[in-house]
């Protein structure tokens, strides 16, 4: 099991170190220069060197690159060319709100998928299967910024049960944090949920047909002890790997529900960067999200070799 885990940790080491090449040098082809960008088009070239050696722009890619990379290894990802304030700082802040987001949007979609997946593969040859396999079909066509403005416009504007936009931190009001919440949450995770009961349906019904449940249920066990008993847990290996796809995908998707509902989180924080052009803060945002995904593909590998015990073996 230790070696397993050991090769995973220098797969996901050097993948992070790819990815920091990688998105440095997307931001370095990138046209425009920082320095003009914060004094405007009239100003001289003198006072436009001037600010390069400042922000350290006049250096060979090289030495900017070593430098970027180096303080992420301390946790410094410079000073904002727009704001001058501390990129690390503004993405702490904005991070925690939208991993609150995505955590809120899993559960709700894991809430959903987990128990319809599998009655929909347990019923697979009756109307209330097909119905919810239809449904969870009709759900994962819908984008999750349109599934936001029909909640907005039925919850909001109509019934005015739940607030439009806004957050709160739960430490300055935790009612108005959990009306702020549900929606976005939702948003995000019926959307994600759908796709999800489509996987869990795949692998509980190719459970379903494995001998050492027939043999279960040849035992005296029903079916639904055979399948809680024995059949969930190989079935979970599949599920765990589109869990870790989808919650990558709920990362990605929290930029979009983010602008929907006004909440201060990364995907705000990355397209404010992009809008003024503050490319240190955009390299910073995309290099924390890129690590995010690694980070949970990389969780999603030990957890293969935690339930699966053939891995610990091999």
């Amino acid at each position: 099991m230790l070696p397993a885990l050991l090769r995973r940790t220098a797969v996901f080491l050097a993948s992070v170190v790819v990815a920091s090449v990688l998105v440095f040098g997307f931001m370095a082809v990138l046209p425009g220069d920082p320095a003009e960008v914060a004094l405007g088009v009239n100003a001289s070239p003198e006072a436009v060197a001037e600010v390069r050696a400042e922000f350290g722009t006049d250096r060979s890619k090289p030495v900017q690159y070593a430098d970027w990379a180096g303080g992420l290894s301390v946790g410094d990802f410079g000073v904002s060319y727009v704001t001058q304030e501390s990129v690390g700082t503004q993405i702490n802040e904005r991070m925690q709100v939208t991993l609150i987001l995505v955590l809120a949007a899993m559960i709700v979609s894991l809430a959903i998928a987990l128990p319809l997946g599998t009655i929909a593969a347990a019923r697979h040859k009756k109307a209330s299967g097909v119905a919810l396999s239809a449904a969870s079909q009709v759900g994962a066509a819908v984008p999750a910024f349109l599934a936001g403005i029909l909640l907005v416009a039925v919850f909001s504007v109509q019934l005015g049960w739940f607030p439009s936009s806004g957050w709160t931190p739960p430490d300055e009001g935790f009612g108005d944090f959990l009306r702020q919440l549900i929606l976005p949450a939702i948003s995000l995770g019926v959307v994600e949920g759908a796709v999800l009961t489509r996987y869990v349906r795949s692998a509980v019904l190719e459970v379903l047909r494995e001998d050492f449940l027939r043999t279960a249920r040849a035992k005296g066990l029903t079916p639904n002890q055979a399948l809680v008993w024995h059949g969930l847990r190989n079935a979970a290996i599949p599920v765990i790997t589109v869990l870790g796809l989808q919650l990558s995908t709920l990362l990605i998707g929290a930029v979009v529900i983010e602008r929907v509902y006004v909440i201060p989180g990364l995907g705000s924080l990355l397209l404010d960067g992009v809008s003024n052009r503050d490319l240190l803060l955009v390299q910073g945002v995309v290099m924390v999200l890129v690590v995010a995904v690694l980070i949970v593909n990389y969780l999603v590998d030990v957890l293969y070799v935690v339930i699966d015990p053939r891995l610990r073996r091999s």
